[in-house]
């Protein structure tokens, strides 16, 4: 029921696809009995895994439960619907790369995370690889949507629109994703039987910095209240990755 899992929500009604939106409460991914107990009960024509651990920052003091949520409970997921014939869709992150190159990553290119949420987005994609081979893999990268009151962009312009500067880093290089095109072509490729691991993110490397000043002419906003520094005067806890764009092979 996180941003993901409405914003599939809201395509499979505009697709007239039937679906069944769970909650954490209601599932479980971890649990082999429950996912087990809910399969058997909906019998779905497919899963869609949404849930996860998404605080890169908080994964450095809570590794055990990132890891729960981001490795384990996609392998379960991943281990009852093979069992069952069921295809699965499970998401990764920009993340599992290390950023020691300058052009964006592609399916081939090794993995080598740097911190905890990147480590275990990439335990979580080799488990599902090996438990569930026909299962699609999507890693995708700094997503924002029109419905998520959290995201950076929505949180950028919220500041600048009240005319308080915002301070973004213009030492890290992303490539932004928007939820509805992602949602959009993730299921496209499920519809369309397709396995393996995917990357899917809108087209072009930009640093926080400049996504925060494109975001603002786009709004009409005053671009110099965006203020470019270097990730390390941010504070952040876990180490990211200079540069983690996604490109398609």
């Amino acid at each position: 029921t996180g941003t993901l899992g409405a914003a599939f929500a809201r395509v499979c009604e505009l697709r007239s696809i039937r679906y069944r939106l769970l909650s954490r409460a209601e599932l479980d991914i971890a649990e082999p009995a429950i996912v087990d107990h809910v399969l058997a009960e909906l019998r779905p024509w497919a899963v869609v895994n949404t849930a996860g651990y998404v605080r890169v920052d908080d994964a450095e003091l809570e590794g055990a439960r990132c890891r729960r949520e981001n490795a384990t409970g996609p392998a379960v997921l991943a281990e009852a619907c093979s069992s069952r014939g069921l295809p699965l869709l499970t998401f990764s992150s920009d993340l599992v790369f290390g950023g020691g190159q300058a052009v964006p990553y592609v399916e081939s290119d090794p993995v080598a995370p740097i911190n905890a949420y990147g480590r275990s987005k990439a335990e979580g994609e080799e488990l599902v690889a090996r438990l569930h081979p026909e299962a699609l893999v999507i890693r995708t990268s700094a997503f924002f949507g029109p419905r998520d009151a959290y995201n950076f962009v929505t949180l950028a312009l919220e500041r600048l629109a009240a005319e308080r500067p915002v301070r973004a880093a213009d030492d890290l290089w992303i490539t932004p994703t928007y939820v509805p095109h992602l949602a959009h072509a993730s299921l496209d490729l499920l519809l369309d039987g397709e396995r393996g691991l995917w990357h899917l993110a809108n087209a072009g490397p930009v640093t926080w910095a400049e996504l925060a000043q494109k975001a603002a002419g786009f709004a009409g906003l005053d671009e110099g209240l965006v203020q470019p520094c270097s990730a390390a005067s941010l504070g952040l806890i876990a180490p990211r990755p200079r540069y983690s764009a996604l490109a398609s092979e």
